[in-house]
């Protein structure tokens, strides 16, 4: 085994899956990881696992995007986010656990929370290599893969304490296969008032549904029951560059050019941001 096969890689070998048998292990081989019937995986230079094969069904941010969201994320403005995460994730894992993040990105949200659990470990999911690349090296007990959210996750049943699932799509069927019994699901998304200064001001930014709270309890409800809920709100003061990179590091960005932005003037100086995160029980 190379020397230089990714620690945090290591400590999640047990977790992990032959995306294409589905129920074998995967040991590590040559830089790679291989299970015993042969299908083998890159691990990327970059510290990340390549599970992914074939199409994709979503598309993960790109290098812009990425660039952006580590500006921005580098200001503080979402630490009020990171940090109600990290507190119902630490209220559900005692002692050493496995943390999974589905639609990681570039590991800001599970670093809060391995940095709040001393004893636990990390595994983030993404299918943006670009996001990856951040995200394997964001934490040392923090490994990362490429996978699609909407396919049968690559991991083993119950084996993970919690999942957190923060601005990113959603396949609660596997998140409940892949939690243990007593674990939680961890779901954060924006209310209508999130951002709203910004999509008042460029309207080509995508709104949030406002059936979207429905259609979440509709698509959990037969998995999950809440446990929990808070909700954070306050005035972020996204100055200068800050305020382009937070309409550029979000899912708008693929619908919008420099010329939309410069068509409404300049952006506001304050935005709110205003977010709802639920601990979810498996039924």
């Amino acid at each position: 085994m190379p020397v230089s096969f990714p620690p945090a890689l290591m400590l999640s070998l047990d977790l992990l899956r032959c995306p294409t048998c589905r129920t074998r292990r995967l040991h590590p081989d040559r830089g790679a990881l291989r299970c015993p019937a042969g299908h083998t995986f890159d691990v990327a230079r970059h510290g990340y696992a390549s599970l992914l094969t074939g199409t994709r069904a979503t598309s993960g941010d790109d290098a812009a995007m990425v660039r952006a969201r580590d500006r921005f994320l580098s200001t503080g403005a979402y630490a009020p986010v990171r940090d109600m995460v990290g507190r119902l994730a630490a209220g559900a894992v005692s002692g050493r656990g496995t943390v999974v993040d589905v639609g990681c990105g570039t590991g800001y949200y599970l670093t809060g929370v391995l940095d709040r659990l001393p004893g636990a470990r990390g595994l983030g999911l993404d299918t943006s290599v670009r996001a990856l690349r951040s995200a394997a090296r964001a934490h040392d007990r923090a490994a990362a893969a490429t996978w699609d959210v909407f396919r049968p996750f690559p991991l083993a049943g119950a084996g993970a304490d919690v999942v957190l699932d923060v601005f990113a799509p959603r396949n609660p069927a596997e998140f409940r296969r892949v939690l243990r019994p007593d674990g939680r699901l961890i779901v954060v998304r924006p209310t209508g008032r999130h951002l709203a200064e910004l999509r008042g001001r460029v309207p080509a930014m995508i709104a949030v549904d406002p059936v979207k709270e429905h259609r979440l309890h509709r698509a959990l409800d037969p998995f999950f029951e809440a446990a929990v809920t808070e909700q954070v709100e306050y005035a972020a003061l996204p100055a200068g560059r800050a305020a382009l990179d937070l309409v550029a590091m979000t899912p708008s960005a693929r619908h919008l050019s420099r010329a939309d932005l410069d068509d409404h003037g300049p952006l506001p100086e304050e935005v709110t941001v205003s977010v709802l995160a639920t601990a979810y029980r498996p039924r």
